[in-house]
């Protein structure tokens, strides 16, 4: 993708209380693309660190869910007239030296949301687990093989994004929720291989909610799909 095109894509990112990480996420991705933190409620230097390493930041406050926090930022996108997002996590779990194979993806096929495939045999066993459950249950709900659907690291265009406003889930749920959007309205879904990195970070889902809420979503998903 040359760089005219590349300069639509705006990379958004969610974050709370990573001042630990954020700076040299931002500053790595910075290579390729302008980009946006949304600080959702940190109670530490996220937004300070993100802004010294060239971010622009939107601060929302209380803490109120990555889904809202994504929110913020696709409403930002579509504002400023951006044709397409790029999003991917504060806490160093995504590469922004792959920022290139979403662009790649995206020149070629010009889909409506491409997500990062992780691989699953080099995640830590508990999440190995419950990211192949969380697969292979959703799979099952939307009626087609979903190779990875909890990565948060992606591409949306404009459309989808619009799609996305309308959406409810305002936790970790919603990047789940938009997979359904996007399936639901029959936009284009593509997949990129990405690296699966994992060293020691904090993780901010809480286990029991997150199986319920996405159990919840996964009974939904297969009701509103597949409406007789």
């Amino acid at each position: 993708m040359n760089g005219s095109a590349a300069s639509a894509v705006l990379v958004v990112i969610p974050a709370y209380n990573e001042a630990d990480s954020i700076g040299a996420v931002v500053t790595t991705a910075r290579r390729y693309l302008p980009v946006l933190v949304v600080d959702d409620g940190s109670t530490d230097a996220t937004a300070t660190v993100a802004a010294a390493a060239g971010a622009r930041v939107l601060r929302q406050q209380p803490n109120q869910g990555k889904g809202a926090a994504l929110r913020a930022g696709f409403r930002h996108a579509l504002a400023a007239g951006y044709e397409a997002i790029i999003t991917l996590d504060a806490d160093g779990q995504h590469d922004p030296d792959e920022i290139p194979r979403f662009l790649d993806c995206y020149a070629t096929t010009r889909a409506d949301l491409i997500i990062g495939a992780r691989a699953f045999n080099r995640m830590p066993p508990v999440r190995r687990l419950a990211n192949t459950l969380g697969r292979l249950s959703f799979s099952w709900a939307v009626g087609r093989p979903i190779p990875d659907n909890q990565s948060g690291y992606r591409l949306l265009a404009r459309r989808l994004l619009e799609r996305a406003l309308t959406g409810r889930e305002t936790g970790f749920e919603f990047e789940v929720e938009v997979i359904v959007l996007c399936l639901e309205a029959g936009y284009r879904l593509e997949w990129v291989p990405i690296r699966t990195l994992y060293a020691g970070e904090t993780s901010h889902i809480r286990p029991l909610h997150h199986v319920i809420h996405f159990t919840r979503l996964v009974w939904q998903t297969r009701r509103r799909l597949h409406r007789a």
